[in-house]
């Protein structure tokens, strides 16, 4: 009972990190009809940003808050800089482009950092166990990124779906020459969105840097999982990457976590380790195919009125 529920728990952080992430990225798909492969690079340079920031400040708050703005920046940076160019272009060309920018963020990180990976220590207060309900204890700071992603997932919620930025940002979604009649500076408008989904995807990135080595290409095989989520939840709903992420992330924490044992009663120790993050992804697809083929639009259909 212990193990589900700390596994439980472990789905719930992956989820809301995958929430993170694909959020950005529902954002600048759904909204800026932009295909940015390199999203998976901003979530690795917000985990280079603190790597390098808490080491430099010796506080472990004050480099997050510096990683979080040097994210923001970068992606400001990216869209006026290169990926302004691409709007309104064919779909090939975004995935041609932004594949070419996570060669050059790799490459960059491999000149500025060097090869090698970094270790992103925690404070002592993160790292004492937590007592959950009597006899479950669970990292602090596993606790902290469930906290700190609820609070976000709600916080951007409500300024999408309760604010006029919000109400600009769905109308320049669903008609964004009739935005731009209105008067309203439509590419500053893509450019904060982006910068906001940056800003997401460098908060995942370095939240997970404390959890897993800081290393080049990071982001890679994170961003596949993105994708399926924003398919899943559909495109530009904010809601339905939050909902699809959380099942995504369960799907892939208990699969990994349960499966050996049940495999080991039909194949031998060995074959069953290897074939449970296998079967794990194969669910995850499955659910992805399933809910094309029911809904193709997701289970949650961006609402842009």
């Amino acid at each position: 009972m212990l193990l589900v529920v700390e596994q439980f728990l472990n789905g719930l952080q992956f989820g809301l990190l995958l929430f993170l992430l694909a959020a950005g990225l529902t954002l600048v798909f759904g909204i800026m009809d932009l295909v940015n492969l390199a999203h998976g690079s901003l979530y690795m340079m917000g985990a280079y940003f603190a790597a390098t920031f808490v080491a430099w400040t010796g506080s472990f708050v004050l480099g997050i808050v510096l990683a979080l703005g040097a994210t923001l920046l970068l992606g400001i940076l990216l869209e006026v800089v290169a990926l302004r160019h691409l709007y309104g272009r064919d779909h090939l060309d975004h995935v041609l482009a932004t594949f070419g920018l996570i060669l050059f963020f790799n490459d960059l990180v491999r000149l500025v950092w060097g090869p090698a990976g970094l270790a992103l220590p925690l404070p002592t207060w993160l790292t004492v166990p937590v007592q959950i309900v009597p006899g479950v204890f669970y990292p602090a700071y596993r606790l902290a990124i469930i906290a700190v992603a609820l609070a976000v997932a709600l916080m951007l919620y409500l300024v999408v779906m309760r604010t006029r930025i919000g109400m600009l940002i769905r109308a320049g979604a669903s008609n964004r020459e009739m935005i731009g009649a209105l008067g309203i500076n439509i590419k500053l408008l893509y450019t904060l969105v982006f910068g906001l989904g940056a800003a997401l995807a460098g908060l995942a990135g370095l939240m997970q840097a404390p959890i897993l080595t800081v290393q080049i290409g990071m982001g890679e095989n994170i961003l596949i999982l993105a994708f399926v989520v924003i398919v899943i939840g559909g495109i530009g709903s904010i809601r339905g990457a939050f909902v699809a992420a959380i099942l995504v992330g369960m799907i892939d924490t208990l699969g990994r976590a349960f499966l050996p044992d049940l495999l080991r009663r039909i194949l031998s120790s060995a074959a069953a380790s290897t074939a449970a993050p296998a079967l794990s992804s194969m669910l995850i697809y499955l659910l992805m195919a399933i809910v094309l083929v029911a809904r193709p639009e997701g289970l949650f259909p961006a609402n842009r009125r």
